[in-house]
């Protein structure tokens, strides 16, 4: 998933600076609806973008709901009201809710600590893990850093895997003074929920929310979204155009990253969160219990520790929310979503009008959705757009895919050396590697080609050599974008480095990337 403390940062900025350009704010319904189909339609046409969907929620109805292009590029099916999109971490306040249903009938506590519910879960930190909570788990404030279990998750493992190699990973911050969006410590303070209830957090989610709401096409199993007919395939933008390049299956993180569902059904849920919980007359969330997910838990707008009172931009996130004030003062809810290999969503509420969009796009996030919901909220409360959004986002959008791409050297944008040093032996850069961390990879001499076959599943690469004992292989992957990495060969192919898989965050290396070879 793409990095998300600049996006929340920067986009609230613009959100609250071309906001304050108006002095008049006079909500106007009308005149938003009216310029929400055309603009679309212009936006669509202007992007390219293979397809997205929209609803608009107004004092408890739905008053807009539409699709706009195609599913899959290549197939002439349209999208519809009804298409399902992977929501990506737009699944968050998602999650949040959920938790905030259990939290309302007394069967768990934001408070309640991991190890009370789950006694195996560890973190590197002895006292952390005796401390840390729920709530802290879904406000991103426990210390794990920002990439903690992505790049597992690229390379396959499962999420019983991953949470318990959370242990293994050093935390980067203060204990809940500093904030680091993490999706699998989101996922860990679900996964913890769920075993208090003694179900799985996929059927927990279906039985306090989407059958409670009618949500019929929404699902946390990636199986649900593959076998649907009317789903938005994913589409890789590249060079400026879209392309049906890849799956992105994100099981492993269902509560932070993994919900697919249509506008129609997350009208229902924006109808929910504007209602204080109840919908369609009935209290299916506690008020109380919803409205905590509404209220900063930390200052978002930099890592920190940040003093009380010195937020930048009063910039927050809250339960499974990014929470902040617009021009006027008020309280703003809002989340965005985004796969590099191709889904762009997000939401905006602004309780205090009960108003609230959604905005689901099939294509990488380049700032679409946000440029819509904008723009909207710009025509509701001042009667225009105070900007060009998509002009605008587009240097964040920008900077968020550089920042995935250029986390490690991509070599296919390098010279090559004009006199390389030459290999040694293929056979003896050939054994069996080890990392604590990422498991062991293996290397081999096949067709008198060397092969790389990561963990856990023996995935095939093919090395091409580079300069000396360096080595390049093409990698894909949500967290580290589409490009030649590079592998070399250390201490006399005694060690490993799979360039790729090393990280760093805050000056602390969270993971070298170095495989030892035991045979």
């Amino acid at each position: 998933m793409l990095k998300k403390a600049l996006l929340v940062a920067t986009l609230t900025t613009l959100l609250c600076t071309h906001a304050g350009s108006q002095s008049s704010s006079t909500p106007n319904i009308s005149t938003a609806l009216a310029n929400l189909d055309p603009y679309i339609t212009a936006t669509v046409k202007k992007t390219k973008v293979p397809g997205l969907a929209v609803a608009v929620v107004y004092k408890a109805q739905v008053v807009f709901l539409d699709g706009y292009g195609v599913r899959k590029l290549g197939d002439p099916a349209k999208v519809d009201a009804d298409t399902v999109f992977e929501i990506a971490s737009m699944s968050k306040p998602i999650a949040s809710t959920i938790v905030a249903s259990l939290v309302g009938t007394g069967e768990v506590n934001w408070d309640e600590r991991i190890q009370a519910l789950e006694p195996g879960f560890e973190l590197s930190d002895p006292t952390a893990t005796a401390q840390v909570t729920i709530r802290d788990l879904f406000s991103h404030r426990s210390g794990l850093p920002t990439d903690a279990g992505d790049y597992l998750e690229d390379l396959g493992y499962s999420r019983p895997e991953i949470l318990h190699k959370m242990r293994m990973v050093p935390l980067v911050g203060q204990f809940r003074e500093t904030y680091h969006y993490s999706n699998f410590g989101l996922t860990e303070a679900a996964i913890a929920v769920s075993l208090k209830t003694g179900k799985t957090w996929e059927e927990v989610a279906r039985e306090q929310l989407y059958a409670k709401l009618g949500m019929r096409s929404t699902s946390s199993r990636f199986s649900d979204y593959d076998n649907n007919p009317n789903k938005a395939a994913l589409h890789y933008l590249q060079d400026g155009v879209y392309k049906n390049w890849f799956v992105r299956e994100a099981d492993s993180e269902s509560p932070a990253g993994g919900v697919s569902s249509s506008v129609r059904d997350l009208a229902k849920w924006v109808q929910l969160q504007l209602a204080g919980g109840s919908f369609n007359g009935e209290q299916i969330v506690d008020r109380a219990a919803l409205e905590e997910t509404h209220k900063p838990q930390i200052c978002s707008a930099e890592a920190g520790p940040v003093p009380p009172g010195q937020c930048p931009g009063n910039r927050f996130y809250g339960l499974g929310w990014d929470v902040g004030r617009d021009a006027q003062g008020r309280l703003l809810l809002s989340h965005s979503g985004a796969f590099l290999s191709g889904a762009a969503t997000t939401v905006y509420l602004l309780p205090s009008e009960q108003v609230g969009i959604v905005v689901l796009a099939n294509g990488t996030p380049t700032g679409i959705p946000e440029a819509i919901s904008y723009t909207f909220l710009d025509y509701f409360r001042y009667g225009a757009p105070q900007a060009d959004y998509i002009v605008a986002f587009k240097p964040t959008f920008d900077e968020l895919v550089r920042e995935t791409q250029d986390g490690s050297k991509d070599y296919s944008k390098l010279p090559p050396p004009p006199n390389p040093s030459p290999t040694g032996s293929l056979s003896g850069y050939t054994g069996t590697f080890v990392s604590p961390y990422y498991g062991k990879l293996r290397i081999s001499v096949e067709k008198n080609q060397l092969i790389l076959r990561l963990p856990p599943r023996s995935a095939y690469y093919e090395l091409t050599h580079w300069d000396g004992d360096t080595f390049t292989y093409y990698f894909a992957s949500e967290s580290t974008g589409v490009a030649r990495r590079g592998l070399q060969f250390l201490n006399g192919c005694k060690q490993v480095l799979v360039e790729n898989l090393a990280k760093e965050e805050n000056d602390v290396v969270v993971n070298d990337g170095i495989f030892t070879k035991i045979d």
